[in-house]
């Protein structure tokens, strides 16, 4: 039985933490705040609650192997997981309107034949066709394997197998996701709908590989849920179980420095000067601070590394917490994308050279949920948008402007929403940054084949024995259901040793 220290207490590393007090090892995570769960945070007031990190669950497949292999609930057993349908509803910059069924290529096509006609809607069924091609090749190495050794034929290799497109007298293929958009799917209200998946992450479309077509396949695949009480309810039901499992948790307690002794982690050191020893250490923190906490070498020579990843300051969240009075309408959907009618504009800001556009691309999340309301006559709206690195957003007016901004777009999703209004509460990316300690509230990608390897993550081993990597600023990267992965993943390369080959 090892004595194993987990830095952090976000989705991966707690679900890193269940699984290795279940193979027997003593296990106690150590959190800079004063609570668990990473980005799955709430807000409280007034009798209205609202998440402010993800808000919705794709592939709960990852969760429900966690309980299983954890426990003898399941994970229904443990939250109220609800299939989210429509699965979206899309407001396109011409004015046009859809509602996407939820897991369902047929319902989706239908749903396009009706609104943007019958060769759009085509174009988009033989897209997730193709989409489904990049997942089947991608999805073992990228979600349920370690990172390979020779993970180059990873970057090298792109699984979207992209149509040929004569352009100038030469025939091209997709290799970027804005060149799928704008060479196979030919629409813009489609091309907007297929480039908001890789948004929602910060990612470019310009810049980001053809593969990010499985962001899409995903949720049309597997379906969107939401769990009862707020997504919040899903980190508390991981946290039960790791103490069901016999997991301590220490809050309050910020890592400083990981020991080394005779050449392996063998504990951590708190900023108090206090310490901890441990045989093993899994840090769930980004790199940045990772680095600071050790002189040891991260990256071998051929390693991903954090800026060959892409991984330097990333996008982050910008969200606006609105308590309306007025019930939720029937049949209201649950997530409405408007999108911004200056594509150029808004990619230009994310990339940080531009200002922002007068009106942004915003999410709009309105769970019918009894649990996050004082009672039927009011309603909790999160609004959020995607904005750079940075930012001025502590000078004087700056973040009221663009939340006024990003609730003008919101208004095309919620009907009368500015009389509505009782009163709101602004969170920009700096509120991301002092809940899980990533640079500026970043908001980590998942992993991509193809693109150079630019959009890979750094394995979950590193050159420091006894060390690991685990949550989403390591592979396979980003988002709930690669975080529950990672923490597969370490405890099986813990548990079963270096000839780990990743789950079943």
């Amino acid at each position: 039985m090892a004595r194993i220290a987990v830095i952090g207490a976000g989705m991966g590393a707690m679900a890193a933490a269940a699984r290795l007090a279940v193979a027997g090892h003593r296990v106690t995570v150590y959190e800079r705040t004063e609570t668990y769960g990473g980005a799955l945070r709430r807000v409280e007031r007034d009798g209205f609650s609202f998440d402010t990190g993800p808000g919705l669950l794709p592939l709960p497949a990852v969760y429900r192997d966690l309980f299983l292999k954890t426990g003898r609930e399941p994970l229904e057993e443990c939250v109220d997981l609800v299939q989210v349908d429509p699965s979206s509803h899309h407001v396109f910059a011409d004015g046009t309107r859809v509602s996407l069924p939820n897991a369902s290529r047929a319902g989706v096509v239908s749903a396009l034949v009706e609104t943007l006609g019958q060769d759009a809607a085509r174009r988009w069924g033989d897209f997730l066709v193709r989409a489904r091609e990049a997942w089947d090749r991608s999805r073992r190495p990228l979600l349920e394997e370690p990172l390979w050794p020779n993970w180059r034929v990873l970057a090298e290799r792109e699984p979207y197998p992209a149509v040929p497109h004569k352009r100038l007298l030469r025939t091209r293929r997709a290799g970027t996701l804005a060149e799928v958009g704008a060479w196979e799917l030919r629409d813009p209200r489609l091309a907007a709908l297929l480039e908001s998946h890789a948004l929602a992450f910060g990612l470019d479309p310009r810049r980001v590989p053809a593969s990010a077509a499985v962001l899409p396949y995903m949720e049309h695949a597997f379906g969107i849920w939401y769990v009862r009480g707020g997504m919040r309810e899903l980190a508390r039901a991981v946290h039960e179980r790791c103490l069901a499992r016999g997991v301590g948790f220490v809050f309050g307690a910020e890592t400083a420095r990981i020991v080394v002794a005779d050449g392996r982690a063998a504990g951590v050191e708190f900023r108090d000067g206090t310490s901890a020893g441990a045989d093993v250490v899994v840090a769930g923190v980004d790199h940045h601070r990772l680095e600071r906490m050790t002189a040891h070498r991260l990256y071998g020579d051929g390693d991903v590394r954090p800026g060959e990843a892409g991984q330097g300051p990333r996008p982050g969240r910008f969200t606006v917490l609105l308590a309306l009075r007025g019930g939720r309408e029937a049949g209201a959907p649950h997530r409405t994308v408007v999108h911004t009618p200056d594509r150029s504009g808004e990619l230009d800001f994310l990339a940080g050279g531009a200002e922002p556009p007068a009106r942004p691309t915003v999410t709009v999340l309105r769970p019918d949920d009894p649990a996050l309301r004082p009672d039927g006559e009011h309603e909790s709206v999160v609004v959020s948008a995607v904005v750079p690195p940075g930012g001025r957003w502590g000078e004087d007016g700056v973040a009221e402007r663009f939340a006024d901004r990003v609730v003008e777009a919101a208004g095309e999703a919620v009907p009368g929403l500015r009389e509505r209004v009782l009163w709101r509460e602004v969170r920009t990316p700096y509120a991301g940054d002092e809940e899980t300690g990533a640079v500026s509230g970043g908001i980590p990608a998942p992993a991509l084949a193809a693109g150079g390897g630019r959009f890979l993550r750094p394995a979950n081993v590193t050159p420091l024995p006894g060390l690991y990597r685990v949550g989403g600023w390591s592979h396979p990267g980003g988002g709930l259901p690669h975080a529950g992965m990672s923490g597969a993943l370490v405890a099986g390369l813990i548990v079963e040793g270096p000839d780990f080959r990743g789950s079943q």
